[in-house]
């Protein structure tokens, strides 16, 4: 561990760099590598009472932007405390950030890439605005054997529900697939997307967030899921309803009569 000093007062540097010393090794343990800190001392005028106060910052570069955090007490060991404690939190949520790893895909979701992508992941989430999208997704989800939670936005409304029909029902029949809801897509032009409608960010805020509350209960394992259930939600009179819904013998994904086998019906 690289530590630089700057401050006044050298004759009680020495132990307030042994006790810095000392509290910093515990954040070079959770670095799990070396880091270099620089350590200010100053002192400033206390604004409230008569009197100065001791002001010490704390400041990484080990990694990437640097993180700092800074505490001001009547006594600079109480500082370091507080200064400390601060540190020690922000590094432990950039621990967290660092453990989410994100993947960008810059490319064109189609019938002929849509089966290699999505066979990457575990689970998928849909949030696409064109009912293509919706449909292709769907499909792929079907024939790669992923569990899909889909949610859609209108002016005023949303919907959400999540999608397993590659996998059977404690009766031991598949799970509905989104054909079974929306066996077609409405003709072209009939419903305009969020680019031509508009949409209430809010309103995404909640759909999203709730797309986050099933995507955890999918991973982890909770309560009552959306399969088999369309949650609505209507922010005009603020109303939320749930619609069950069931399979449909003749959809051409898990129907009694296979139609799709693959992806070449989308484009």
């Amino acid at each position: 561990m690289n530590i630089i000093f700057n401050g006044q007062g050298t004759d009680v540097l020495d132990r307030f760099r042994k006790q810095a010393a000392a509290k910093l090794s515990r954040i070079e343990r959770l670095e799990q590598k070396a880091i270099r800190v620089h350590v200010e001392v100053s002192t400033e005028r206390n604004p409230r009472q008569s009197g100065r106060r001791e002001r010490v910052e704390l400041t990484i570069f080990s990694r990437g932007p640097a993180i700092r955090a800074e505490a001001s007490a009547e006594d600079r060991y109480a500082a370091l405390d507080m200064a400390f404690s601060k540190l020690e939190s922000r590094l432990r949520r950039s621990g967290d950030r660092r453990k989410c790893r994100h993947a960008a895909h810059a490319t064109r979701l189609d019938a002929r890439n849509a089966l290699s992508l999505i066979g990457g992941y575990d689970l998928v989430l849909d949030g696409s605005d064109n009912f293509e999208t919706r449909y292709l997704v769907s499909d792929a989800c079907f024939l790669a054997g992923k569990p899909l939670i889909t949610a859609a936005l209108g002016m005023f409304d949303g919907s959400l529900t999540t999608i397993r029909a590659h996998e059977r029902n404690a009766e031991g029949e598949f799970n509905p697939t989104y054909r079974c809801l929306f066996p077609e897509p409405p003709p072209a032009g009939t419903v305009p997307a969020c680019a031509e409608a508009g949409v209430l960010g809010a309103l995404a805020g909640v759909l999203g967030s709730m797309m986050a509350l099933e995507a955890i209960r999918e991973i982890v394992g909770f309560g009552e899921g959306l399969v088999g259930r369309l949650l609505m939600v209507d922010a005009r009179a603020m109303r939320f309803e749930t619609l069950r819904y069931r399979r449909d013998p003749l959809n051409p994904l898990n129907g009694d009569a296979l139609v799709i086998t693959d992806l070449s019906g989308h484009r």
